[in-house]
């Protein structure tokens, strides 16, 4: 059992191995020149692909899956692989640049200190009804203190001087993309949950398996009329996707805040530009829960998209990306925007804006 583990680690700790020579952020700059990444990306990139001083980590849950990466001024580049299974010691195992593995108690991981040593970012999966997959009935409980019921409005409302009660908060999935050759290297289909779930040392029954286990069962599920979706495992395959759709030349954008508020306040907006041209054309990406970074990407022909300044009661500022949808009638009846807005699928224009870990891409002007 113990050089099973071993052996699914090997592809982790390539996987972080390959991320010091920036793969993903090299395909970008091929791909997209001149295209600055925006700040969603940027924090789901391997630390070493962007910057020198962020460690990560990905924790699917109890004894789950952790990944992070050193980057400290006397170490070098080193990684740090731990596996769970086995009482007792367990195997440990140093492979060249400074990389250990180790199987033994406690779950699957992938640790190092972090930078100057400061803590890795510790991140955590949460079960919870996707408010962006729209063929999805809302349950009763998503109206109840969920950030992302504040995050729908009426396009009537998109203008100067609005107000708007919302809470943006900080990303709470930290999960890293992986390099498309190691994302490529793991099923991802329902089919294979169960060898999925083993690679990652999670149980089938528990709440980090069945989180996993609806993420899959959400790509695989039909789009509603007139939206072309796809799950993308890395970023290559998001570029590769978006670009498909929407020609070679797109910006991508994401909502941005000067600082979290925890708390519910007034913000007001100070104005909103209309981003792409004239086609109603984009690709929507949301980050899901899963042991890396996936992102449900989504294209639909009757959508607008904005950035929008705002101001808090409190002096916070954002830059908040607003999507449109002008055409709801195939949307679930019982959508969570429906429910908060009190309107029917078709009868209005529907805005919402996008959390902080989610991506919108637009054609250039």
């Amino acid at each position: 059992m113990e050089l099973k583990f071993l052996h699914i680690l090997t592809y982790l700790s390539l996987a972080l191995v390959a991320s010091h020579a920036a793969l993903p952020v090299t395909y970008w700059n091929t791909k997209l020149p001149n295209t600055p990444i925006p700040k969603a990306i940027k924090e789901s990139l391997q630390p070493s692909g962007l910057t020198e001083d962020k460690s990560t980590s990905v924790d699917v849950g109890k004894g789950g899956v952790n990944v992070g990466v050193d980057k400290g001024r006397h170490h070098s580049g080193g990684t740090n692989v731990n596996v769970g299974g086995n009482k007792g010691g367990g195997v440990n195992v140093d492979t060249p640049g400074g990389t250990h593995v180790g199987v033994g108690k406690g779950g699957v991981g992938v640790t190092t200190p972090g930078h100057h040593g400061k803590p890795p970012v510790s991140v955590g999966v949460h079960p919870g009804p996707s408010p962006f997959v729209y063929n999805y009935a809302a349950k009763d409980d998503q109206l109840n203190d969920n950030p992302n019921v504040a995050l729908f409005f009426l396009e009537k409302d998109l203008h100067e001087g609005s107000n708007m009660k919302l809470k943006f908060v900080e990303n709470g999935n930290g999960a890293s993309f992986l390099p498309r050759q190691e994302a490529d290297s793991i099923p991802f289909s329902s089919e294979k949950m169960p060898e999925i779930l083993h690679k990652f040392s999670v149980d089938e029954d528990s709440e980090e398996g069945q989180i996993m286990k609806k993420t899959v069962r959400e790509c695989e599920e039909p789009g509603i009329k007139g939206e072309e979706k796809y799950c993308a495992t890395s970023l290559e395959s998001m570029i590769d996707f978006t670009t498909s759709k929407l020609g070679n030349k797109v910006q991508p954008l994401s909502t941005e805040t000067q600082k979290e508020n925890t708390e519910m306040q007034k913000y007001t907006i100070l104005g909103a530009k209309k981003m792409g041209n004239n086609n109603d054309k984009s690709v929507v990406c949301h980050k899901q829960n899963y042991a890396y970074a996936v992102f449900y990407c989504h294209k639909t022909e009757t959508t607008e998209s904005y950035m929008v300044s705002l101001v808090g009661v409190d002096g916070t500022k954002v830059k908040a990306v607003a999507v449109c949808h002008k055409d709801t009638s195939q949307w679930n009846p019982k959508h969570l925007a429906f429910k908060v807005l009190k309107v029917t699928p078709g009868s209005v224009p529907v805005c919402h804006f996008l959390p902080q870990d989610h991506i919108v891409w637009v054609p250039k002007n």
